[in-house]
Formats: C-alpha cells, structure tokens, sequence
C-alpha cells in the first residue's frame, strides 16, 4: 500500500488515528484526531510522545509501556492503556497500534487507532476513577480488557478502597452500559430476606401483604448484578446462584417455575475467598465460577502519588466553590499516612476538615489524623529540608519522576538536580 493509499484510508476512519515512521514522527493524522486533539500548531513530523504526553523522550524511557517499542520487538500489533493530554485534561486511552511493512517484510511505519476510554480520568471527574501511579495504571489495564468482555468479574482489595466505582466503571464501558447497574450488598441482607431479595417472591406468598414481589435479579435484567462482599453470601443462597450462573435460569421465593436472566455477575470481595472455601465456609464451585477474571483493586498506601488527584477531586464535591487549598505541612500528613481505610478514611479526613477550615487553606490541626496507639500509620517528622524529604519519600515510591515531582511541588528539572545531587553525597 502506497503513502497516499494509507493516508486515504486514515481520513476515511471515524475513529482517531495517527500514522508514525520507526522513529516516532508523526507522518499524518485524519480528521477525527484533529478535532479530539484540536492541535493549535501542525502535529506532522512531531514526536508522538512530545504530542501526547509532553515528554521529551519515548515512553519507554520515560516510565510508561511504549507500544511502538512493544511492536517493533514482536513485529506484530500491540494494544495498551495510556492516558494522553488533551484540552479537556489528561484522559485515559485505549491505544491499538498495527505495523505495516513492505514487501521484504520490513517495518516501514506504524498505524494507531486510538479510543478516549471513558470509565477512568487523569484529572478530576466527579464519579469517574482517578490515578497516575503505576498501581493504578495496571489496575486499568485490566479494567480496560473486563469491559470489553462479557465474562464474571471479581474484584479483590480492602475495604474502602473503590471496588463498587471500578465495577461501575466496567459496567459503563461494557455492551450493558445502557441497562441497570444492581448492587446486592451481601454483608446487609438477613439471610432470612435473602433469598427473596434477590431472587424476588410469588404472589400469595408473602405471610401479611400475599403480594408478589421482584427481586434484584429481575432487576438486574440485561445489565449487571454487582455482589458486594460476595464472601459474606448465606450458605443457603450459594447453590442458587450457582445454578443461576450455570444455566442462567432460577425460581422465585415459593414459585417452582422457572425464570431466565441475562445478567453479567460482578463480584468484590475484602477476604480471601479461596481460604473460606478451604474452611468450609464458602462453595468452591462458586468461587471458580465467580473468579474467572480478578482484578485487584490497590491499597492507597500502594498509590501514594494518586493522593493529590484524590484530595483535588473530594474537595471539589465536599465544598464546591470555596477554592480549598492543602498546605505544603498538611499534604505531606496526607502523603505519609498508612490509610487502614483506605479512600474512604481519606474521604473521611478531608470532610472533617472542610467543617474546621474557616479560611481557604487546610492545615494539618484541621485534619485529626488518629494516633495510632502501635504506631504503625504514625507519619514520620516532617523533614525539615527539601532534600530530606525528597530522601524520605523516594524509597517507597514506584511511579514516574514526573509525579513525584508534583508531589514534592517543585519542577521536574529541579527534581532530577536533587537527585543527581543525592546520588553524588551517597557516592562519596
């Protein structure tokens, strides 16, 4: 296929795509990326990576999968999840990135589809994910394929960490995206209700009213049905929504007739569910059957750097239009705290302290962190240079330099001069 021919056919997409040489130039854009990205200057014979993320050199050098890199090994398509600068702010991208070469076999250039994902956020989002750290990166990756795969979810993390919003998420960029999200909150429903929550109840049989009822399942019908804390599912009801998930069919509480659901099963849970069925206290056939795609949903002690995004995006919903800021003291309580609760304890912080800040700045008396009385989620001192806390934040961090940077509220070019200066001391 000639130059002309594969420009031609890129302006005929309406998805966005890019074509790039080997060594990352971008040759032509269609029309469909020109508008997503509305570029203020020509993008042509600019690197992909200085467009899309403002690096200064290729992603795989710069902290992130390079799907060019990815390809040029194997020869063959590669798809990632990146999150790309655009003017509505930083957005997570599906990106499918296909090789074209010429007739001796060789790569000559590469064609990218790309495919604004919108179940997750770089930015602030009200009701949408938000995170840069690695932790999160990979948690999306995941997220990515479960969406577009119409296959039982289970969703492993601690409490507090955001199981529901990822399974919201999945549900929203799935083909169901247009039926009912249903949650069944295991861990709130007596097991005497159970059954007849979920499965509904026939007419006649209830002992007052005699009036039938739907249950979440009817409910759920077409869309997902998402079991929060599925480890803590009655005994009882496990065979029945074994067999619902088997044949996709199940009866009614006091009806022998049979009733069909097109349901997609989304489950999370805070235990091991493996060792409860070790222990008896949960079916292993169900759990095969629950765990065909898990997803582990991280701690925020593993994504420290996500924290002021976090912080960013509760203040906005918790006080909207009082412009709160974070002092430099009270954002380094909040990026060395352990979190046993996770986002929700962080959540919990923050709203305590819009009640307590009368002025526009949170300080860390407005914060009532709890002292721990092991000690364990005690902060360190807060350093009083900024190459001791440079020092001290540096070994437990695991995503890009550009991040820590942000953390640390300096530049990214004064950021590598500390490390290189660090690095020096340490090697005399």
């Amino acid at each position: 296929m000639s130059f002309t021919e594969l420009t031609s056919f890129l302006q005929a997409q309406t998805e966005l795509h890019v074509l790039f040489d080997t060594q990352y130039r971008i040759i032509a854009v269609n029309q469909a990326f020109r508008k997503y990205c509305n570029p203020g200057d020509s993008v042509i014979g600019r690197p992909c990576y200085e467009v899309s993320h403002n690096y200064d050199m290729p992603c795989d050098r710069s902290g992130e999968t390079c799907p060019l890199a990815k390809s040029r090994r194997s020869g063959k398509p590669e798809r990632v999840l990146h999150m790309h600068h655009t003017p509505n702010g930083e957005e997570y991208v599906s990106i499918e990135l296909t090789p074209i070469k010429n007739l001796s076999g060789e790569i000559t250039c590469y064609v990218e589809k790309i495919e604004p994902v919108k179940m997750a956020k770089g930015l602030t989002e009200r009701n949408s994910l938000q995170g840069q750290s690695s932790a999160f990166r990979k948690m999306m990756e995941l997220v990515g394929k479960a969406a577009s795969a119409d296959i039982n979810i289970l969703l492993c993390g601690e409490s507090g960490t955001g199981k529901e919003l990822v399974a919201q998420a999945i549900h929203r960029a799935g083909k169901r995206a247009a039926r009912p999200f249903i949650v069944v909150d295991c861990s709130g429903i007596a097991e005497s209700h159970f059954e007849s929550e979920l499965f509904g109840q026939e007419r006649g049989t209830h002992p007052k009213t005699g009036s039938g009822k739907k249950g979440l399942v009817d409910a759920a019908d077409g869309g997902s049905l998402f079991l929060d804390e599925v480890g803590d599912l009655p005994l009882s009801i496990q065979s029945k929504l074994l067999r619902l998930l088997e044949t996709g069919a199940y009866r009614r509480f006091g009806s022998a007739d049979l009733r069909r659901a097109d349901i997609r099963i989304i489950s999370a849970t805070s235990h091991n569910l493996l060792k409860k069925a070790g222990d008896g206290l949960f079916r292993k056939d169900l759990y095969y059957r629950l765990d065909i795609f898990p997803i582990y949903v991280p701690a925020l002690r593993d994504r420290l750097e996500d924290i002021p995004l976090l912080i960013a995006s509760l203040l906005e919903i918790m006080a909207p239009g009082r412009n709160l800021t974070v002092s430099d003291e009270a954002m380094y309580l909040l990026q060395t705290y352990r979190y046993p609760g996770n986002v929700r304890e962080l959540r919990n912080f923050l709203e305590r302290a819009c009640l307590l800040c009368e002025s526009r700045e949170i300080r860390p008396e407005h914060l009532l962190i709890p002292e721990p009385e092991d000690g364990e989620n005690a902060p360190p001192p807060l350093p009083v240079s900024p190459e001791a806390r440079l020092k001290q934040l540096l070994p437990a961090f695991s995503g890009k330099r550009k991040a820590l940077a942000k953390m640390l509220g300096i530049s990214e070019r004064t950021l590598y001069r500390r490390l290189s200066e660090l690095q020096e001391k340490e090697n005399r």
